[in-house]
């Protein structure tokens, strides 16, 4: 089991969450959840936010979040699910599931915190069926010369006020180099406050392996 903690972070999330799910994320996670089909594997799940807008075509979610605080959040948080939901400890560069056991898996504001993204990356792939995909809801790197050198000097000390988020990662691109192509990609601004300004940019986007 995980021990990773962020106890300040881990106190302040499930409002920030909740908070978020009135200014707008709500829609956008059923954005990006919309269609999923069969076993799903969700990474960094926090409080557990996404359990309730999982479609009825998942059969079951398995949710691995290495921080303690916030995975009895999640705990709590899946026995409201409309769905069977196993809240469980883990790292996202070593997943403690097996390979090619998931049809899709979830990354939900959580790729810009893992310590070591490719590794991170390489367990996505590890775990899903062949055919199976990547769903992305990240804020990511600008695209905007001045926001982006803003978010770098940024990423000196915002990681350890957020959790080991990472202001300005370049997500899309990581994915990319594993092999992982958007079959659709929404990007769009989304400032639930003012504070949030430096992560404005997101993305939503459904991926999938090249052929292996």
């Amino acid at each position: 089991m995980s021990t990773t903690a962020h106890p300040v972070f881990a106190w302040a999330w499930p409002r920030i969450a909740a908070a978020g799910e009135r200014r707008g994320t709500s829609a956008h996670r059923d954005e990006l959840l919309a269609g999923l089909r069969g076993r799903v594997l969700e990474i960094g799940p926090g409080a557990g936010t996404n359990f309730t807008h999982y479609p009825s075509g998942v059969s079951e979610v398995v949710a691995v979040e290495p921080e303690p605080t916030l995975r009895e959040h999640a705990r709590r948080a899946a026995v409201h699910a409309p769905l069977a939901v196993q809240v469980i400890g883990g790292e996202a560069d070593a997943l403690p599931v097996a390979s090619g056991a998931f049809d899709a898996v979830v990354a939900s504001m959580v790729l810009c915190s893992v310590e070591d993204p490719p590794a991170a990356v390489a367990e996505i792939a590890r775990v899903l069926t062949d055919g199976g995909e990547l769903r992305v809801y990240e804020h990511v790197r600008s695209q905007r010369p001045g926001l982006a050198r803003i978010q770098d000097a940024l990423d000196l000390m915002w990681p350890r006020m957020a959790g080991g988020c990472h202001t300005g990662r370049a997500t899309m691109e990581i994915l990319a180099q594993a092999g992982f192509e958007p079959t659709s990609m929404r990007s769009f601004d989304f400032r639930p406050c003012m504070l949030a300004a430096p992560v404005a940019p997101h993305v939503i986007a459904v991926c999938r392996l090249e052929a292996r």
